[in-house]
């Protein structure tokens, strides 16, 4: 999220989140989350700046994507990150979401220093090329913009949303076994 996409670049700042990992230390990143029955990666990214922020934006142009593994409640998940570029339209930088514990507005020069992650930094440092190339001609600004304007969700999308959804649930009972009894074996001297 850019604060002012229209700002000299040296001015320009963009919006991270930061969680406490488990040894204490902030990790800072960029917001991201799981997409929703029903919506687009675009929608997702849109909300899940919001829900981490308390700011809103639209959608400029895709930056790319990130694969990555993590393990919540002992199973290994396989999450698809798609980020884009998005340009501020308003709310205030808030911290009111539990899963964050700070945010920021952070110089676009510092994103790839401050960012935990290194495909994170990598993105930063790709923003700056392709914020470069939509400034340098406001017809491309204007045909990104209007292309990232999807509100039908893909196959990808739909069965990204069912996993999530599949992972939010709760785990069905587990059946009780029934123990077989066995024959009373007669004592010794009985019959």
């Amino acid at each position: 999220m850019l604060a002012d996409l229209d700002a000299p670049f040296d001015d320009m700042t963009a919006a991270l989140i930061g969680r406490v990992d488990r040894r204490g230390r902030t990790m800072w990143s960029l917001p991201k989350g799981h997409i929703e029955t029903g919506e687009t990666a675009e929608q997702t990214a849109m909300r899940e700046v919001a829900e981490e922020t308390g700011i809103s934006g639209t959608i400029v142009a895709p930056l790319g994507k990130i694969d990555y593994w993590f393990v919540s409640e002992g199973r290994r998940i396989h999450k698809t990150v798609h980020h884009y570029l998005l340009r501020f339209t308003g709310g205030e930088l808030s911290d009111e979401d539990y899963e964050v514990s700070e945010v920021a507005w952070v110089p676009l020069s510092e994103l790839p220093r401050k960012l935990t992650y290194s495909d994170e930094r990598r993105l930063a440092r790709m923003a700056e090329s392709v914020i470069a190339d939509l400034r340098s001609d406001p017809s491309r600004l204007a045909q990104s913009e209007a292309s990232c304007i999807r509100t039908e969700p893909n196959d990808y999308e739909k069965a990204a949303a069912a996993r999530n959804q599949r992972r939010n649930e709760p785990p069905p009972p587990v059946k009780a076994r029934r123990r077989r009894r066995r024959p009373r074996r007669p004592a010794n001297g009985d019959s």
